[in-house]
């Protein structure tokens, strides 16, 4: 079948459950439609995907035969779940009679009878031989120098982070100083900051490619840079002249490793209920007062971007304002040397390099000159306006971890043996290889077009929600398909992918749930945002 015309129907398909949606949140509010309206968004977010795939293997004309299995294998699976049920979760299955689009559902599987009818084993087979063989599908940019980035990233990934991370996860350890530096050197900090303050001044779409190869060979690796976009965007954006020209060249150096400090117990998404106490004393010094909880990389950081209320009689995010609060790098033996800041640190799964810890403030003083912008009560639009970067650059770290996984699994296949022969030959085993390998392309593609939609410079926070919602799956599914083929082995902690599995659980759950992701891709959706 055309997969324009699949893509066509599935458009079709799409328009009739935003109708319905938006026919039932006119009679109750959204968040007693959640089900509903995360179905759809689920929906949406399908129908982009299939449409980000098809534009790439469009853009390869033909070059890759791999390029055109895949995309068939996407679209029929995609569009079978569009008319059979969609996974929102393991146990959270959005049917289309949740949404009583049951005839566009039916019509939506008529159109793509062929897709739908036909047997893919043979599909899957052949891609998953691809693979065997050591053919990948395409993945230039079609720029000679994006593609020489993810080679210079590749090959850093392979040489300094593939041969350590494991062991650095089982330690607990931070990552290592010396591979920081070697970070930096490449600019992995300084990727978006402007030229004029020290960056590199280059695209989303690059600060992807950075990301996602980083998070190849470790999510700590490639969440490092996630704390320096933050805070750059925050300042670049927000910034006075003078915080500007402070800040930024010394984060794009790697000179200054910025943490975000937003979270607070019990607080969770709803960032309007933050309780943590910013006042200025008589000479002008901010002294802060408070909690906040899950802060990575809160000990070795030298600066803090802290969200605190400085406005008490202001309700909700209408107190919020954004300091940039300096703070001395802590040592194993000494973590928080700051006055007034004490912290724990959260023992957790995965994630680990960077760790996490629950931050408590006694009269910490911060500069005169520390509130961002130099105006009180933007702390919460200031942060807001990095969201789209970050969502995106979180997609792009899921999109690495998926890969990842898919190359564990398709190694372990190829080598462990069962039956007189390896079970890379098992259909079941293809089935999985062929599958994460798609839903990676996917994946990689939806994130890729959030990145080219921030980078034309208009909103896109239902792109980049989109990009994270179905990254974060694609990360889950692979690593738990990769964990399945290794076997009991794969539970061992001494094999990679029982780290790899720990780490992709995160991505569902940070820099915004899956059910804000939903939540904020139906609503913006059914407002006609963007």
């Amino acid at each position: 079948m055309d997969l324009r015309q699949a893509l066509q129907a599935a458009n079709t398909y799409r328009a009739a459950a935003v109708e319905a949606l938006a026919a039932r949140l006119a009679e109750r509010p959204i968040d007693h439609e959640q089900r509903a309206a995360h179905g759809f968004a689920w929906v949406a977010t399908t129908v982009a995907a299939l449409d980000a795939v098809q534009a790439w293997c469009e853009s390869g004309q033909g070059a890759n035969p791999l390029d055109a299995k895949i995309a068939t294998l996407a679209f029929a699976e995609g569009i079978g779940q569009l008319v059979g049920g969609l996974a929102m979760g393991q146990n959270e299955i959005f049917r289309p009679a949740d949404l009583r689009v049951g005839a566009a559902a039916r019509t939506l599987a008529n159109s793509c009878s062929d897709l739908l009818d036909a047997d893919h084993a043979a599909l899957r087979a052949e891609i998953a031989a691809a693979l065997a063989d050591g053919h990948w599908p395409s993945e230039t940019l079609h720029d000679a120098d994006l593609d020489a980035i993810r080679d210079q990233f590749r090959r850093f990934t392979d040489a300094e982070i593939v041969p350590h991370a494991h062991g650095w996860h089982l330690a607990n350890a931070l990552i290592p100083d010396a591979t920081v530096r070697a970070m930096a050197e490449l600019g992995t900090f300084g990727v978006c900051i402007p030229e004029d303050f020290g960056g590199l001044g280059l695209s989303k779409l690059v600060m992807c490619i950075v990301t996602e190869e980083l998070s190849r060979g470790w999510i700590g690796a490639g969440s490092l840079g996630t704390r320096s976009e933050i805070a750059g965007e925050l300042i670049a954006m927000g910034g006075t002249d003078v915080q500007k020209a402070q800040w930024l060249p010394r984060i794009a150096s790697g000179e200054i490793l910025p943490t975000a400090v937003f979270t607070e117990p019990d607080v969770g998404s709803d960032l309007g209920s933050l309780q943590t106490r910013a006042r200025q004393d008589a000479s002008g010094t901010w002294v802060i007062d408070g909690a906040k909880t899950w802060i990575t990389h809160a000990a070795r950081s030298d600066l803090m971007t802290l969200l605190a209320r400085t406005l008490p009689d202001a309700k909700g995010y209408a107190g919020l304002s954004m300091l940039l609060v300096p703070k001395p790098r802590g040592t194993e033996s000494d973590v928080f040397p700051a006055a007034g800041m004490n912290g724990s640190e959260i023992e957790v799964l995965g994630y680990r390099g960077m760790r996490e810890y629950a931050l408590q403030f006694d009269a910490m003083a911060a500069p005169a000159d520390a509130l961002l912008g130099g105006e009180e009560g933007q702390g919460f639009k200031q942060l807001m306006r990095t969201f789209e970067g970050a969502r995106i650059q979180t997609a792009a770290r899921a999109v690495g971890v998926a890969r990842r996984a898919l190359e564990l699994g398709l190694g372990y296949a190829l080598a462990r043996k069962q039956f007189g022969k390896a079970i890379v030959h098992f259909p079941r085993v293809t089935d999985k290889l062929a599958m994460s390998l798609a839903d990676f392309v996917t994946a990689r593609e939806l994130s890729y077009a959030a990145a080219r939609a921030k980078d034309s410079g208009r909103r896109c926070d239902i792109e980049a929600g989109m990009a994270k919602l179905l990254a974060a799956r694609a990360a889950w599914s692979n690593a738990d398909a990769s964990l399945q083929i290794h076997g009991g082995n794969g539970y061992a902690l001494e094999y990679e992918i029982s780290r790899v599995l720990c780490d992709a659980r995160i991505l569902n759950i940070f820099e915004g749930a899956a059910e804000i992701q939903a939540q904020v891709i139906a609503r913006g959706l059914i407002e006609r945002r963007n």
